[in-house]
């Protein structure tokens, strides 16, 4: 499957089960948000990075091969709380989803 397809398929599937959740742009890329705060966002180079505002999560994240702190621009300047993984991990991503999505509501209590 394409990982945009992909991409795509993770966010109507949140969507379905929650009315929070809805697919957006954001710095110029595809993204998931809830409750207008962005939870997810595709790469076009085949990615997908996660808003993990736990740091056990975050570090679960992080052991999957590839992962990495969350550089949108490449440039040195990572977002704080998000982790980028790879393609190589596409099974992992609706798993990721669901638990950036948990992390976003439990913080907006």
């Amino acid at each position: 499957m394409d990982l945009r397809a992909r991409f795509d398929e993770i966010t109507d599937d949140l969507a379905a089960r929650d009315p929070d959740v809805e697919e957006s742009q954001m710095m110029g890329r595809p993204c998931i948000t809830a409750g207008g705060k962005m939870i997810a966002c595709y790469e076009a180079r085949g990615t997908l990075a996660f808003k993990l505002d736990d740091e056990a999560e975050r570090e679960k994240a992080l052991a999957l091969d590839g992962a990495r702190l969350y550089d949108p621009a490449n440039s040195g300047r990572v977002m704080n709380g998000w982790v980028e993984v790879p393609a190589l991990h596409e099974a992992r991503w609706p798993e990721l989803a669901e638990t950036a999505l948990r992390l976003r509501k439990e913080n907006s209590v």
